[in-house]
């Protein structure tokens, strides 16, 4: 018998704490080939990992309590947690634009000295840096990258940058 679970308790579970009882876990071998799994054979392929965290540069830089600025940061793709939690959220269920702060929070690593990101210092950072952020968020995610293809209007000639950051003119 499957029994059905919300959203907070499948949220609260840590991945360490194994399945849900009683919850539809991924399908078994398909009969007939029980044995299959055990039998030695060729070995699978490695497969390369994703590229899962993006450095970047932010354009003006947190500035913290003692007055330093932070512009390097990192920040990893997001998971299908990091999309569930703010929906959760109070801050968001009271005002909805908070939510790109409460999912900023959760997928930036780093930032300068500051490896505890949290919703209070992506408050704090500039609009501009935001929005910056927001969009290498929406193409890691989307994307998988952080280059764009771009033309040059003066020559027409095509080639890639790279959005994460840099100076200009730097390779």
């Amino acid at each position: 018998m499957r029994r059905k679970i919300g959203l907070d308790e499948l949220l609260e579970r840590a991945p360490s704490q194994g399945p849900v009882p009683g919850a539809v876990q991924g399908a078994g071998p398909v009969q007939g080939q029980q044995g299959a799994a055990s039998q030695p054979g060729p070995a699978a392929p490695r497969v390369r990992a994703p590229h899962t965290e993006f450095e970047f540069e932010l354009p003006l830089g947190y500035v913290d309590d003692e007055g330093t600025v932070h512009r390097h940061g990192a920040m990893r793709l997001a998971t299908a947690r990091d999309e569930l939690m703010p929906q959760i959220d109070l801050r968001v269920k009271e005002n909805p634009a908070y939510l790109s702060v409460v999912l900023l929070s959760h997928v930036i690593t780093r930032l300068g000295d500051v490896t505890d990101v949290h919703a209070g210092i992506v408050e704090r950072m500039y609009a501009t840096d935001v929005a910056f952020l927001q969009d290498l968020y929406q193409r890691i995610n989307s994307e998988g990258h952080t280059r764009a293809a771009v033309t040059c209007p003066h020559c027409d000639g095509a080639f890639e940058v790279d959005l994460a950051g840099g100076r200009l003119g730097e390779s």
